[in-house]
């Protein structure tokens, strides 16, 4: 039987012809091609400075370090999100505050937000889930209102618009994500993006060893830095797949909509659909099974079917880690909870033919 893998990034000749140019060029690190990748990206999204780091990751705990955040702070986050939301904090011994989402976006609920606003609130990390803009305004006039330092992980939502304006041309800072399974895909690596020109500078510094960027020799450290670099051989295949971005990004809609039509009438619920203010780029195609349904059963006969699935996402603050450290709970965050014990994701990447979405529709139904 043949598989259907969940994710696939989407490479040709294109990326392989930059990739050789950068091998035969003897500069794998910090070299021309992470600059013109940056350059790119930063007038693609809109933003003025954009700065290459080795994962989202990376980025998210650069930003959470120059917002300061440290013992005693807290910083409110997603409980719908990859863990890294919760992390990029915790790196610096800040403590997680966990607000619910909106039953339809699965976003941060602005007055879930407002709720859980301390006098030691220090921060926000905005999570933009599955490719969907959170509520930008509101998030930002909370954290204008408290003093809060605002992040956006839109690790999952290159290509995606708010308010008729692509996300990274807003005004926070925020970091994307390329692993193989994102819109742009590099293997690994992500970036930071900015509209403030100290804090890129920072950044620069800050992945490169705290190396001084204004002067100085390979040896010369101005502050504590990590090793947080990318490489040309990475910067190569985003220029290739920045390139075919709009392809991409059509490719996946289209996949979509094809499962949106083959699945309307099974009991399914489908991610929410784009509005006047929010234009999703879509990340994975997940969906919840109809309440009373058992959905590891579901991802078991699909498994078992050749078919890939996984259950996108279970909440950060349950897992085991956040439950040892902190102590969390069920009942934390109701209705994430109730969200992510329904919810798996199908096969989903561009070149998803239409035969292979025939054959996961039917077997999905089939496991209902």
């Amino acid at each position: 039987m043949r598989e259907i893998p969940l994710a696939r990034p989407l490479l040709d000749e294109r990326e392989e012809e930059l990739v050789l140019e950068v091998l035969r060029s003897g500069r794998l690190s910090l070299g021309p091609t992470i600059d013109r990748f940056e350059e790119l990206l930063a007038e693609r999204i809109g933003a003025p400075y954009v700065a290459a780091v080795s994962s989202g990751t990376a980025g998210l705990h650069l930003l959470a370090h120059i917002a300061g955040l440290g013992p005693g702070d807290e910083a409110i986050t997603s409980p719908i999100s990859f863990a890294s939301s919760a992390n990029c904090f915790i790196f610096g011994g800040a403590t997680p505050v966990f607000a619910d989402v909106d039953p339809r976006t699965l976003n941060l609920d602005p007055a879930a937000v407002e709720a859980a606003v301390t006098p030691r609130t220090k921060a926000l990390v905005a999570v933009d889930m599955f490719g969907y803009p959170c509520e930008l305004d509101e998030l930002r006039a909370i954290c204008e209102r408290h003093a809060l330092v605002l992040i956006e992980d839109a690790a999952e939502a290159l290509g995606a618009e708010y308010k008729g304006r692509p996300i990274g041309s807003h005004g926070p800072s925020g970091v994307f994500g390329f692993y193989p399974n994102k819109q742009l895909a590099t293997g690994e690596g992500g970036v930071v993006f900015t509209h403030s020109e100290e804090e890129w500078r920072l950044v620069r510094s800050l992945r490169n060893q705290g190396r001084d960027y204004e002067g100085g020799g390979w040896f010369h450290h101005v502050r504590v830095g990590w090793n947080y670099r990318w490489t040309d051989v990475q910067a190569a295949i985003g220029i290739a797949q920045l390139e075919k971005l709009d392809r991409l990004l059509a490719l996946r809609s289209e996949v979509a909509a094809r499962y949106d039509a083959l699945l309307d009438g099974s009991g399914i619920e489908p991610l929410c659909p784009d509005d006047v203010d929010h234009r999703r780029s879509w990340f994975v195609y997940v969906v919840k099974v109809p309440e009373g349904v058992d959905r590891d059963r579901v991802m078991e006969r699909l498994r078992a079917e050749g078919i890939g699935t996984a259950d996108y996402v279970p909440c950060v603050h349950l897992q085991p880690y956040m439950r040892e450290t902190y102590g969390f709970r069920e009942g934390t965050c109701p209705v994430a909870e109730a969200a992510a014990a329904r919810t798996l994701a199908l096969p989903f990447y561009p070149q998803l033919e239409q035969e292979d979405q025939q054959r996961v529709a039917g077997a999905l139904r089939a496991a209902l």
